[in-house]
C-alpha cells in the first residue's frame, strides 16, 4: 500500500507474460464487480458524494467512471481481436465524470452493468491463445501501441486501483 491518496497500490506496473499472471489477472476481472460493490456496503448519500481524497472524484463518480472505464475497455478489446491494429478512441474522462448521469443514476446501476460486463469480457478472453494476448490496439492520445497483454494488466490493476481508493477512505473516515 502507498501512502499517495491517488495511487494506493502504486502505478500500473506491466509484467512479463506468463500463465500464472494471465490467472491472476483473469480473476481480478472476474471479481472486481463484487468486490467493488463490496466496498459501497451501507454508504449513505453523503458518504456516496465524498470525494475519496481532496479535489479527487466522489465515491459516487468513482464507480460511475469504472463502469465507464472498463465498457471502453471490452469495446478496445474486441477491436484488438478483430481488427490488426486498430486505432483505439480515447476519452475525456474528467469530462464524463461530470455528465447529468453520473448525478442522477444510482450507483448500484453501474455496479449492476459492471457485473453483466464484466461476465462478457471474461467470457471473451479467458480462453484466448498465448499469442493473441500478442496482438495491439494504438492508442493515438498516448503516440503508441499496446497489446492486449498490457492492457489486460492495467485494467485488473485499474479496478483495483479504483476499489482501494472507496476502501482507503473507509478506513480513514472510520465508516
Amino acid at each position: 500500500m502507498s501512502n499517495d491518496l491517488r495511487y494506493p497500490i502504486g502505478k500500473y506496473e506491466p509484467q512479463p507474460y506468463s500463465e500464472e499472471q494471465k490467472q491472476k489477472w483473469l480473476a481480478d476481472i472476474r471479481f472486481l464487480p463484487e468486490e467493488l460493490e463490496r466496498s459501497l456496503l451501507n454508504l449513505d448519500a453523503a458518504q456516496l458524494n465524498t470525494p475519496y481524497r481532496e479535489e479527487g472524484w466522489t465515491v459516487k463518480q468513482l464507480v460511475h467512471h469504472v463502469a465507464d472505464s472498463h465498457m471502453s475497455a471490452y469495446t478496445r478489446f474486441k477491436l484488438g481481436l478483430t481488427e490488426n491494429n486498430p486505432t483505439i478512441k480515447p476519452y475525456d474522462e474528467k469530462a464524463w465524470a461530470l455528465l447529468a448521469d453520473n448525478d442522477l443514476v444510482p450507483v448500484n446501476i453501474s455496479i449492476t452493468l459492471l457485473h453483466a460486463l464484466h461476465q462478457r469480457w471474461l467470457a471473451a478472453i479467458k480462453d484466448l491463445p498465448d499469442t493473441a494476448w500478442e496482438r495491439k490496439v494504438v492508442h493515438p492520445e498516448h503516440g503508441r501501441e499496446m497489446s492486449l497483454w498490457f492492457l489486460l494488466g492495467l485494467y485488473a490493476w485499474h479496478g483495483k486501483h479504483h476499489t482501494t481508493h472507496i476502501t482507503s477512505l473507509r478506513e480513514r473516515m472510520g465508516w
